[in-house]
């Protein structure tokens, strides 16, 4: 999973490195258990009143099978990622990973308008601060600081990264002044993938392996990771 502040001098708390390849290879559960911790952790924000905005993966199940990943936004919005054996749509390239063949456009229709928001809200902010007159000596006036938010990517793997708008989407939102990253990343395994490996090297990024073992600590810590990257 992975937490990343973005600004100038920002200081990433919390990507931690949670493979979507241990899911489809795992047990029932499907894996570690990363989206079960990644949405405990935006409720917990946001009953803190921090404003949270992003989307997970949701593995498939139909007769006890897996048969691919959905796309789920935390406002609700709910679309196919991936399935076994689909087939993609008349003159589109076959974007596949294993046995999963990944629907782009429905991935693209509900994970780019969520990053581009957190951007938009950003700057929607700072122009209406940037509108108010500098308070003067015993004046009250608003914050000067745009306020922070949480943008949860779930995640940046091999799937999601055949698309160049998440791509370019995700940089930028890594570099949003006022927004704290939550994501996972796969862990090293085979051919390194560029943005994931950019992410795993930024300097205002911190990288907490999840395990079995490990995930249910490991809840307090993100909140506090989370909550202490808005100083």
């Amino acid at each position: 999973m992975v937490l990343s502040h973005g600004g100038r001098d920002v200081l990433c708390r919390l990507w931690k490195p949670l493979s979507r390849q241990r899911r489809w290879r795992g047990a029932e559960d499907g894996g570690v258990g990363k989206t079960t911790l990644i949405q405990k952790a935006s409720e917990v924000l946001q009953s803190s009143g921090m404003p949270v905005d992003g989307f997970y993966t949701q593995e498939v199940r139909q007769g006890g099978r897996r048969i691919g990943f959905d796309v789920v936004t935390l406002s609700g919005a709910r679309g196919p990622l991936s399935r076994v054996g689909s087939q993609p749509p008349p003159g589109k390239p076959e974007c596949r990973v294993g046995q999963y063949v990944v629907d782009l456009a429905s991935f693209e229709q509900l994970a780019l308008p969520v990053l581009r928001n957190v951007f938009l809200l950003w700057l929607r902010i700072s122009n209406q601060l940037a509108r108010w007159p500098n308070p003067g000596a015993g004046q009250a006036g608003p914050s000067r600081s745009p306020g922070h938010s949480v943008c949860i990517i779930d995640e940046i793997g091999k799937m999601e990264l055949f698309s160049q708008p998440f791509i370019q989407a995700v940089r930028q939102t890594l570099s949003t002044p006022g927004t704290v990253v939550l994501g996972t990343i796969p862990v090293p395994k085979g051919k390194p993938l560029a943005l994931v490996e950019e992410i795993r090297n930024r300097h205002d990024v911190k990288v907490f392996s999840v395990t079995k073992e490990n995930r249910n600590n490991l809840l307090p810590e993100i909140v506090t990771c989370v909550q202490n990257s808005r100083t």
